[in-house]
């Protein structure tokens, strides 16, 4: 395993992680979908930084650019993470946290193919 992978590994658990906690302390004051999107905005600091210092730190690209190219990489993660979550949480009737997680999982692999080869690319 390279050390990138490593560390997209470990950064992105960490994300996860965060992201499940924020909506464990929020799902029960909003909707699911809105405490999945607190989560989301808050994971989304904790992926950057933590992507563009250990990840992809031998990136060429700027921090703004880098920046910007992972937003719009995050967005379309958080757009398929959203959707699958109201899938099974509304469709499935799926628990919220094991929605979230099984959403979590399925956005992990888009995202990380537009960090590599786009966000940050070398």
């Amino acid at each position: 395993m390279s050390a990138s992978t490593f560390w997209f590994l470990a950064v992105g658990g960490t994300a996860a992680l965060t992201h499940m906690a924020v909506f464990a302390l929020a799902q029960h004051q909003m909707w699911p979908e809105l405490a999945n999107a607190l989560g989301f905005v808050v994971a989304f600091f904790v992926s950057f930084f933590g992507h563009r210092l250990l990840s992809f730190k031998d990136t060429s690209t700027s921090v703004t650019t880098s920046f910007k190219r992972f937003m719009v990489t995050a967005l379309a993660g958080f757009a398929s993470n959203e959707l699958v979550f109201v899938l099974l949480l509304r469709g499935l009737n799926m628990p919220p946290m094991l929605a979230l997680f099984v959403a979590l999982v399925f956005a992990a692999g888009q995202t990380f193919v537009l960090s590599r080869f786009w966000a940050f690319r070398r």
